[in-house]
């Protein structure tokens, strides 16, 4: 059954094509005709759900997405897995009932916990790695290892493109929510930090520009500049800069695996696009104001992302 809400959100959309990952993840497509703030829409009805068998192949398609040019170092089936087993903790959002495809997934993994599993041997030693070669992580080669008396949870949150950032608040609010009880059954998830995986990228000139000699489009407003490097930094995840408010330390880290040259894996509104992996690290009870600046900033109401819920609905499982 579902989770605990629904929502109807009137989205953009063009014309459906016959790319089916694109029709998948493209809830916010501009029209082909028109000006380029003409839109079509659709409407969508949300639904939350626990997470579940039915579910592992589309958690596996979103942890690729999340873990970007890097996905391929880990494991993805474990890690969903490790998602499944936590029966009552975390949320996916869906569309078509509870034996649709996951469009998000937000969920916590106990590193601790899990840290003679192979799968989440890579993920830390993965981390260690990365906040080696970055020193605005490097709070973290404290934190991580296995002698550290941290107890680090680690969120795992990722959505198709254009699936309305609005889906995220009630998201955390339910994590926060599960966590709770969990710890009031004793199970361990009593934790200090939380680290948060994400991403950002930096737009790079197309270089489909110079071979057809068009006008380049301007990115959409709203890019921050990276604090390592300089750069134009953008945000896959909105709720990021949010959340940067309330995190002890954020930064961000180069890939392993080159990202593909070639504007048919990179272009984007006319550029190119070079993705970079992202952490937040937060004390635990900063989530919770967190949390609340998320609802403030991305409300469910008939006014913001047209989205309409029922406040009826039950927080219990």
């Amino acid at each position: 059954m579902a989770k605990r809400k629904h929502a109807e959100d009137d989205l953009e959309n063009s014309a459906a094509g016959d790319d089916s990952e694109e029709e998948f993840s493209g809830l916010e497509e501009s029209s082909s005709e028109g000006s380029e703030d003409d839109y079509d829409e659709i409407r969508v009805e949300f639904e939350w759900f626990d997470p579940q068998k039915q579910d592992f192949e589309g958690f596996q398609m979103l942890l690729r997405q999340l873990l970007g040019t890097d996905a391929s170092f880990f494991h993805l089936g474990a890690i969903a897995d490790l998602i499944l087993e936590q029966k009552l903790l975390g949320s996916t959002v869906k569309t078509d009932g509870n034996e649709g495809d996951p469009h998000a997934l937000l969920t916590v993994l106990n590193l601790k916990q899990h840290r003679n599993r192979p799968v989440m041997k890579s993920l830390v030693d993965y981390l260690l790695d990365r906040a080696s070669t970055s020193s605005s992580l490097s709070p973290l080669l404290s934190l991580l290892p296995a002698n550290s008396n941290n107890e680090v949870g680690l969120i795992l949150s990722e959505r198709w493109v254009n699936i309305a950032t609005e889906v995220v608040p009630p998201m955390y609010e339910m994590l926060l929510e599960e966590i709770e009880w969990a710890v009031n059954d004793k199970e361990p998830y009593t934790f200090t930090h939380y680290l948060i995986w994400s991403k950002i990228y930096h737009a790079v000139p197309s270089t489909l520009d110079e071979t057809t000699n068009r006008p380049m489009k301007k990115m959409k407003p709203g890019s921050k500049k990276d604090v390592n490097d300089g750069q134009s930094m953008y945000y896959f995840h909105p709720e990021d800069e949010v959340l940067h408010h309330y995190a002890m330390f954020h930064g961000t880290f180069d890939y392993k695996t080159p990202v593909p040259e070639g504007d048919s894996r990179n272009a984007f509104q006319d550029f190119g696009v070079t993705p970079r992996g992202h952490l937040i690290l937060m004390e635990a009870a900063a989530l919770k104001s967190a949390v609340v600046a998320l609802k403030t900033e991305f409300p469910f109401s008939p006014t913001t992302a047209g989205v309409t819920m029922d406040e009826s609905w039950s927080s219990n499982p």
